[in-house]
């Protein structure tokens, strides 16, 4: 697993295909589940291709949003399909955000707390942004229960010998350890919830295309031929099909939330 690079998001296109659907049914929950109030201004750390970002914009009515991710590419993606005039884009280190302290009213992660190689001065980060009374909050795939959409691809490629890349921070979407982090840091109220989810892949083939060839760790670039149609043999047979040929994947998150003090 040492051997592994990193996971890097260097292909917005693609990243909509991979993890986009998932971004948006997930973080729809999140949303509804902070319910804030409108008129606020939003942090979005790790805002990717802007997926979530776009949710904000649509169902919170925030009076500013600045959003920031480590990826040039994904930054552009982002800017293509978001106005300057509603979001602020930025390339940037959620380890050392380029913002004043007490900035914001709201400052969120959308599945992207666990690749912030430490996790605790990432979240610390947004609480440094955060004006007091203002709400924290965070969701991540559920990876140590098996709750990331990943999961299957995960395992079929470790039964292959070609261990999968997960995330740096994997031990941070444990519940047990967010509330102790969120705790550690001050904020006060702190709740979590449990989301679940799914996806229909139209057939085979779709699921084939979204999940492995569009995956940001460079699946096939790993494999030979053989062992490439030996995943896909191992993956067709694990995802049962309907009659129509469509396939369901479920997920679940980990979610997140705390006040700072006042």
């Amino acid at each position: 697993m040492s051997a592994l690079e990193p996971i890097k998001f260097t292909d917005g296109v693609a990243y909509e295909r991979f993890m986009a659907p998932w971004s948006r049914s997930a973080g729809t929950l999140f949303l509804d589940w902070l319910a804030p109030r409108p008129g606020l201004a939003w942090i979005d750390v790790g805002c990717g291709n802007g997926a979530f970002t776009e949710l904000i914009l649509a169902a919170s009515a925030p009076s500013s949003v600045c959003a920031i991710d480590p990826s040039d590419a994904q930054i552009a993606t982002a800017r293509a399909k978001l106005s300057a005039k509603q979001v602020e884009l930025s390339t940037g280190d959620a380890m050392a955000l380029p913002y004043d302290a007490d900035r914001f009213d709201v400052a969120v992660m959308a599945l992207a707390l666990f690749f912030v190689p430490d996790a605790h001065k990432g979240a610390a980060e947004m609480v440094r942004v955060t004006r007091p009374g203002g709400m924290v909050a965070s969701y991540t795939w559920d990876i140590v229960r098996g709750g990331s959409p990943t999961q299957p691809l995960w395992e079929e490629m470790d039964a292959l010998g070609k261990p999968a890349q997960r995330p740096p921070s994997v031990d941070v979407s444990r519940f047990e350890a967010l509330k102790p982090l969120w705790a550690e840091l001050g904020l006060r109220e702190v709740e979590t919830r449990e989301l679940v989810v799914e996806r229909t892949f139209a057939n085979f083939d779709d699921y084939w295309l979204s999940m492995v060839v569009s995956s940001p760790a460079g699946v096939l670039a790993r494999l030979s031929e053989t062992e490439s149609a030996e995943l896909k043999r191992r993956l067709q047979a694990r995802l049962p099909a309907s009659a129509r040929g469509q396939i369901t994947v479920h997920a679940s998150a980990t979610a997140i939330k705390g006040r700072k003090a006042a």
